[in-house]
């Protein structure tokens, strides 16, 4: 944690201020950026990829309901839209948040102040150069990649799902057939990242 923290004084230090951090389902990314929004405090600020998810009914009339967390199944423009506007700087920028305990989108929950030295985004696909997720790393001042064990990273997924009302089988069933393949896709094109971070 401490060396995550120094990087990202690095990077303030010369004038950055979008930090991203990538990784496959389960990696982490979410608790390191609490670890750090902790650490920096009124400095920072959050802008998660999550947010972006497609609402359940609009992946239903797609026929991506099965896929959900995959990167079609988000609206990569509206993200690249608030990234944008985070990075001028001109106004407060109101993003979504994801809830998990309704595995829906709420719209306009952060906001994101002009003020905020630092903003951390954080999501499985910032490091993806397919479509227009190759835009986003155009925006970021660093780019962090997230490799756990795979083990470890498994384990956490199944135990999520199963936080949020899946059986163990069920759990065990999405982890294999959705997360695993967003996780290969994450580790296989994922771009280089400007540092590389095992979270344990």
């Amino acid at each position: 944690m401490n060396e995550a923290i120094d990087q990202v004084e690095t990077m303030l230090a010369r004038g950055g201020r979008l930090l991203g951090i990538a990784g496959p389902p389960g990696s982490g990314k979410s608790t390191l950026a609490d670890r750090l929004l902790t650490h920096f405090g009124d400095r920072a600020a959050l802008l998660p990829m999550d947010g972006f998810h497609f609402a359940n009914e609009e992946l239903h009339r797609l026929g991506l309901a099965h896929r959900k967390g995959a990167p079609e199944t988000f609206d990569v423009d509206g993200y690249l839209a608030a990234l944008h506007r985070v990075r001028a700087r001109e106004h407060d920028v109101l993003v979504p948040r994801f809830h998990r305990d309704i595995e829906e989108p709420i719209a306009c929950a952060i906001r994101i102040a002009t003020t905020a030295e630092l903003v951390i985004t954080e999501g499985n696909y910032l490091l993806l150069p397919i479509g227009n997720w190759a835009l986003v790393q155009q925006q970021l001042d660093e780019r962090w990649l997230l490799r756990p064990d795979d083990g470890v990273r498994r384990a956490r997924l199944v135990a999520r799902h199963e936080a949020h009302g899946r059986s163990s089988t069920e759990a065990l069933s999405w982890v294999d057939d959705v997360d695993e393949p967003n996780a290969h896709l994450v580790a296989t094109r994922s771009i280089r990242a400007t540092w590389e971070y095992d979270p344990g």
